[in-house]
This record gives structure tokens, C-alpha cells and sequence, in this order.
């Protein structure tokens, strides 16, 4: 799975799942403070990613991710 599929399927569920406004999904934007995702979409995120990606996002890497950029990175390094 190459980079742009990745972020095709995150955006895809923050879209569908989160109801995230696709305009606020820019790869500079901040998880919390631009997208909008607050601690509970975190748990359902976890989720959505060993659904999708196969993989579980252990809570404390997530903590340390601050930009959507950085997300794609982080499922980028753990698909690969």
C-alpha cells in the first residue's frame, strides 16, 4: 500500500466515520486544534485503524502525533 492509498483510507474514515469536513483534512492541519478531534474520536480512531490497516495503535504513540501529516506518517511505518 503505497502513501496515497494510505491517506485515501484515513481520510475516508475521518470523513465517514467522524463526520470530519474534508476541507479541514490538509496534510499541515492539527489533529485537535484544525480537525477537531478530541479524545473519544482518538478511541474510535484506534479502532477504524486495526479495522483498516491491521495494526494497533498503541495510546501513547498516538499522544505524541499532532498533525494529520504525522498520522499519515505513523500508518505509513506501520504498514510498510
Amino acid at each position: 500500500m503505497d502513501r496515497s492509498e494510505i491517506e485515501e483510507k484515513v481520510n475516508a474514515f475521518l470523513i465517514e466515520e467522524l463526520e470530519i469536513e474534508e476541507e479541514k483534512l490538509k496534510p499541515e492541519a492539527r489533529l485537535k486544534e484544525d480537525v477537531g478531534i478530541d479524545s473519544l474520536d482518538f478511541v474510535d480512531i484506534v479502532v477504524i485503524v486495526e479495522k483498516v490497516f491491521g495494526f494497533k495503535i498503541k495510546t501513547e504513540e498516538m499522544k505524541q502525533l499532532k498533525t494529520l501529516e504525522q498520522f499519515y506518517d505513523y500508518v505509513a511505518s506501520k504498514v510498510a
